[in-house]
This record gives structure tokens, C-alpha cells and sequence, in this order.
């Protein structure tokens, strides 16, 4: 252990392993029927896989592209029951889950959370917009939209370059001109989405 400060770059690190990506993340669910409704159903990931848990044939396992096609499974039994009830957390526990959604959808999704009896919360986080509401067995899962567009090859060097510019004007966290900078220094263009208006703060 060091009490080194980590570098902050979107370069490579000098490692053994070398990963390309995010092949698919798997949560215990409760029952089939519950995490379709909610998966499918609510946030509109279609079900491309079912098949029994290869390591526990007594549970399904269910595969839902969540929108760029990487996955999130779940292995769910008929004898669980749903419980929306908060999560404890712990170390080495699931915080929340965050995908995607486009900023023209943004309000349409706010919209479609209520309709179907999900509460949330909203925020502006600086350089990015966020849902916050919970999964039928209280996940938090965050619906998140950029306020800039970013090329998915690029987002990690504009978010290393945002946070230099951050340090360098001794801002707490990233704020929408810190982006705005990295992308001009990076050559990108400078598209701005138009979100609704959300309290700045911290909380799910």
C-alpha cells in the first residue's frame, strides 16, 4: 500500500492483464416473472438468453442486453420472492447499477417511472444528468444521460482530461465547463443537451 496519489489518464497502465470491456455483470434476483416485469418490461431490456444456471440447475439464469449489447444476468428461482425494501450495504456489495438512457428520453423516462409506481430522485451532477429509483428488490439503479455528447471511444480521455481542468481550477467535482473545456482541447465537438432543471447535491 501507498499513500500515493493514482494518476488520473486515460492511458493504458504497465499490466499482466489487459481487459477490452464489460462482457456481462450477473446479481441474484428473485423470481422469473418479477425481474422480467422489471428489466424488460419497465427499462425496456430485451430478454435475449434464458437457460438454467450452468453451476445450480435448481435456478434460471435470464441475459437482458441492456441497450449497446452487454449484458446483465440474474439468477432468479421461483421460490423467491421480490423484497423492494433498501439494500445494506457492505464492502464488497453492489452500490447501484447506472445505464444509459438518451437526454431526449430523459422526461419520458422521469414520466414512465411514475406510470408504473417507481419512486425516484433527480439530480444534476455536474457533468451529467441522473434518476435515481430502485429495482423490485430495492437496487438502486441509476438512469444517467450526458449533457454532452461523448464518442464511446473517447470517453474515458475526455473524462481524464475533464479532471485535470477540474484540479487545475480547484473545483470540488465536475461541472458542465470543465467538460465543455476537455472537449474543445480535445477537438471534439461541443453539443450540449437540454435537460430539465434538477437539484445539485449528493443522495440516491
Amino acid at each position: 500500500m501507498t499513500d500515493e496519489i493514482p494518476e488520473i489518464t486515460a492511458d493504458r497502465p504497465e499490466s499482466p492483464i489487459r481487459t477490452t470491456g464489460t462482457d456481462h455483470i450477473t446479481l441474484i434476483g428473485s423470481n422469473e416473472a418479477d425481474t422480467i416485469e422489471y428489466y424488460r418490461d419497465v427499462l425496456g431490456m430485451p430478454l435475449v438468453l434464458r437457460q438454467p444456471n450452468l453451476d445450480d440447475p435448481n435456478s434460471t439464469h435470464l441475459f437482458f442486453d441492456t441497450g449497446d449489447g452487454r449484458i446483465i444476468t440474474f439468477f432468479v428461482g421461483e421460490d423467491r420472492q421480490s423484497n423492494p425494501a433498501p439494500l445494506r450495504h457492505q464492502i464488497g456489495s453492489v452500490h447501484h447499477l447506472s445505464f444509459s438512457i438518451a437526454p431526449e428520453r430523459f422526461a419520458e423516462t422521469r414520466e414512465a417511472l411514475e406510470e408504473h409506481g417507481y419512486g425516484y430522485n433527480e439530480f444534476d451532477r455536474g457533468i451529467f444528468h441522473s434518476l435515481y429509483t430502485r429495482d423490485n428488490n430495492g437496487l438502486t439503479i441509476e438512469l444517467a444521460t450526458d449533457k454532452f455528447d461523448i464518442p464511446d471511444d473517447r470517453r474515458g480521455e475526455v473524462l481524464a482530461t475533464t479532471q485535470r481542468i477540474r484540479e487545475a481550477d480547484g473545483s470540488e467535482f465536475a461541472e458542465e465547463p470543465h467538460m465543455e473545456a476537455a472537449l474543445e482541447e480535445l477537438g471534439l465537438p461541443v453539443d450540449k443537451h437540454e435537460l430539465p432543471d434538477a437539484p445539485t447535491g449528493a443522495g440516491v
